[in-house]
């Protein structure tokens, strides 16, 4: 995706920080909201469990994290970590992904899920036929993004609207059951242009927390449609994996953060790590690094502060 930057406000001299409150990151950790932590049991390789994540969450000081797994909800240990746990200081969250291994789009699992304690549905993501064209027409996506540890099923591309563009008649009871509980709606891995009609339904319906991961990735959103969702109503989640100088999916420069950043606005907008994998950053080194970026980009310590924490807790209701 080719991204135009934008009128840039005036900056705060770059690094400054470094020099008048060098223990600044690491202030902003303290209480950070992660809602994007790719830990195990997973048939994808990460470098540590639930259990290790809550305990790596802890040691920084984060208040809360989300975990993603595409092919199950991690609810039930979630609240099992959240039982027996509680003393490390960190809420641990799931959601249910309508990916093939939960039957698409079932609204059972959404019940299920819902009752066990998940805060969030995800539409689909690695099923999803926009996710699975873009690796189709990539020659080199499997070097950008995770992959099993071993050969999968080939899945069954889902996509939310029928041949006529119309949403699919079993989507609009998952979005009545959605806004009934007050959980939050992700886009997953849908195309942008499904996320146009998947959003203004869901509004009609009463859902009220609306989230888009990554839009400029594989949801091929471009700053205009950035500006779009953050006027509807929707965060936009930018993947810190994305951005931290070592990930094995460095896409971005900071320069192109910030304008994503702008687009959206700070108070729309949501730094996730999205890491968890082998052979990537940690967790909280990939917080700490792109809280830096963000600093040297100009951004104040209340706006990082809300990127990193504020609309996460806002968006989840904690």
């Amino acid at each position: 995706m080719s991204l135009t930057l934008i009128d840039q406000p005036q900056k705060l001299s770059p690094g400054a920080w470094r020099s008048s409150n060098p223990g600044l990151p690491d202030q902003l950790l303290r209480g950070a909201v992660d809602l994007h932590c790719h830990s195990g049991p997973s048939v994808m390789p990460r470098y540590f469990d639930h259990y290790e994540a809550m305990q790596e969450a802890s040691s920084a000081g984060l208040r809360a994290i989300l975990i993603k797994d595409h092919y199950y909800s991690a609810t039930p240990a979630t609240e099992l970590l959240n039982k027996h746990f509680n003393h490390l200081g960190v809420t641990m969250l799931s959601g249910v992904p309508l990916n093939n291994s939960t039957g698409g789009l079932n609204i059972y699992a959404v019940e299920h899920g819902i009752k066990l304690g998940a805060r969030l549905v995800w539409m689909p993501t690695f099923s999803s036929a926009n996710h699975i064209n873009a690796h189709k027409k990539d020659a080199e996506f499997k070097d950008k993004f995770p992959q099993t540890k071993k050969k999968m099923l080939d899945p069954v591309p889902l996509s939310i609207l029928d041949a006529k563009g119309h949403l699919l008649p079993e989507v609009g009871p998952i979005l009545d059951m959605i806004a009934e509980n007050d959980v939050v709606l992700s886009s997953g891995h849908l195309h942008i242009s499904e996320c146009w009609p998947l959003f203004e339904e869901a509004k009609k319906r009463g859902v009220k927390r609306l989230l888009c991961n990554h839009p400029s990735y594989v949801v091929d959103a471009s700053l205009d449609d950035i500006r779009r969702l953050a006027g509807m109503g929707v965060y936009c989640e930018h993947s810190m994996c994305m951005f931290v100088p070592g990930s094995k999916f460095h896409f971005y420069q900071p320069s192109e953060l910030d304008a994503m950043i702008k687009a959206a606005t700070p108070e729309k907008t949501i730094l996730g790590s999205d890491l968890g994998q082998i052979g990537n950053p940690r967790l909280v080194d990939g917080f700490r690094n792109v809280i830096e970026t963000c600093l040297d980009l100009g951004y104040s310590e209340s706006q990082v502060r809300s990127m990193v924490s504020a609309n996460a807790v806002a968006l989840m209701g904690l």
